[in-house]
């Protein structure tokens, strides 16, 4: 599922469930359904399950302050999850089809690249 999150900068932010928790990524910019764009995606810390439903307001002085509302939801399937390389399969509402979330190298260990894999 992805949040729409309008914290001190709206960004998205890219939930998926693996070993029990929601690993998740800040995407600065709106996810892209067109395989030609990537947009970062910088790594944050794991969530409980369950908060994948949340929408409402964190409050001023907390962590994330700003609003919260699910932009997109549905399942995935895994296809590749590596510390560097990840491949899934997303039945969203809004995004649907495999994508890709791709760890720099040779940038900040928390930068990943997001991405929908090409179209056959």
């Amino acid at each position: 599922m992805i949040h729409k999150h309008n914290a001190s900068h709206l960004h998205y932010d890219l939930r998926l469930e693996h070993d029990g928790v929601l690993k998740s990524w800040a995407i600065p910019k709106e996810p892209s359904k067109d395989p030609k764009v990537r947009r970062l995606a910088v790594q944050v810390e794991d969530h409980e399950l369950g908060y994948e439903k949340f929408e409402g307001e964190i409050a001023e002085g907390e962590y994330g302050a700003g609003k919260v509302t699910i932009w997109d939801s549905g399942s995935y399937e895994p296809v590749k999850f590596d510390k560097d390389s990840i491949e899934v399969d997303i039945r969203g509402a809004k995004l649907k089809d495999i994508y890709h979330l791709i760890k720099f190298k040779k940038a900040g260990e928390k930068d990943w690249l997001f991405f929908k894999g090409k179209d056959v």
